[in-house]
């Protein structure tokens, strides 16, 4: 067995040598249901999760960041090249820029002609860059189809979900809507319920509850989708009242999956909802109207819009989820 003062530097030359580093892993801030998350001890670098970070990574920097990889890759092959001894055939002497602009006909596979290798260092250089150069436009065309080429869903949730009797229940409710002309067809919505929970051993974990929501399959998702999930003896939120809810730790997660008829790919779309994002005793303002031709319009603007209901029954009686139940 090695000695530990010499398994030490072995180590460490080792971590350097898969890219690790000796800083502390960096923290990382995460938003679920309106919350702050602080995820500690993860060691999140650029290489380490290339394709993710790059998929997530917004237009603008993914842009940027293939720019900058391209330019820094020429500018190390002009160096390269200025080792040789006159390698380009028409390159001015001492002239960086002739040999910087020849590395990107080389990498481009653009060749002009008029610049070209005329010694054995060139010729060699010339080859590992254009092995290199099919390399990186193969990884860069593949990043960018992937980035256009997702299947996404463009819908939009209303901001507050609400809660409010239907069909004489109480009943959580929430709305979405269909941002796309085209439809999603066989679209099916879930409901979980994602909070703190206790085992009989008295240890704390986070857990996943289904919530079962009535209707939750549309054939032809057009326009609006209205979701309900009744509160009765098999809801988590069964016997809770309001305060209890909304000192809760309880957040809602919603998914939608369906198949978009214009791309004939399957979309989807998730949204993360707090227990304090909840409106007691409030129903969505109607988002349709006719006018005077008979035109039906929809108003996605009032999507998140809301209003409390008309007073049926007495008002105490709207304030406690168990009353309710």
């Amino acid at each position: 067995m090695a000695d530990p003062e010499i398994r030490k530097p072995l180590s460490a030359i080792r971590r350097l040598a898969i890219g690790g580093s000796q800083r502390p892993p960096r923290s990382q801030v995460r938003a679920i249901g309106g919350r702050r998350i602080i995820a500690d001890g993860l060691d999140r670098g650029l290489w380490k999760d290339f394709y993710h970070n790059a998929m997530v990574a917004s237009w603008p920097r993914f842009f940027a960041a293939l720019a900058a990889a391209f330019v820094s890759l020429n500018l190390f092959f002009a160096l390269i090249y200025s080792f040789g001894h006159a390698p380009i055939a028409n390159a001015h002497e001492g002239s960086f820029a002739d040999l910087f602009f020849f590395s990107v006909e080389t990498t481009a596979t653009v060749g002009y002609g008029d610049m070209y290798p005329q010694t054995l260092y060139g010729h060699i250089v010339a080859t590992s860059e254009n092995f290199v150069g099919l390399s990186l436009l193969a990884v860069m065309g593949g990043l960018v189809f992937s980035r256009f080429s997702r299947p996404r869903a463009q819908l939009m949730f209303a901001r507050n979900p609400v809660l409010a009797p239907h069909d004489g229940v109480p009943t959580l409710t929430f709305r979405i809507a269909n941002e796309r002309s085209s439809f999603i067809t066989e679209a099916t919505a879930k409901l979980w319920m994602l909070g703190p929970a206790q085992s009989a051993e008295g240890r704390r974990f986070i857990a996943f509850q289904p919530m079962r929501l009535s209707k939750n399959e549309n054939p032809m998702l057009a326009l609006s989708w209205t979701l309900f999930h009744p509160i009765d003896a098999d809801s988590p939120l069964y016997g809770m009242s309001e305060t209890e809810l909304v000192a809760s730790e309880m957040n809602f997660v919603l998914s939608i999956n369906g198949l978009d008829e214009t791309s004939s790919q399957t979309v989807h779309a998730r949204e993360t909802f707090a227990a304090q994002d909840v409106r007691h005793g409030h129903e969505f303002v109607d988002i349709f109207s006719i006018d005077e031709s008979g035109l039906r319009h929809i108003d996605y603007a009032r999507l998140h819009d809301t209003r409390p209901i008309a007073p049926t029954a007495p008002a105490e009686s709207f304030r406690d989820i168990k009353t309710l139940s």
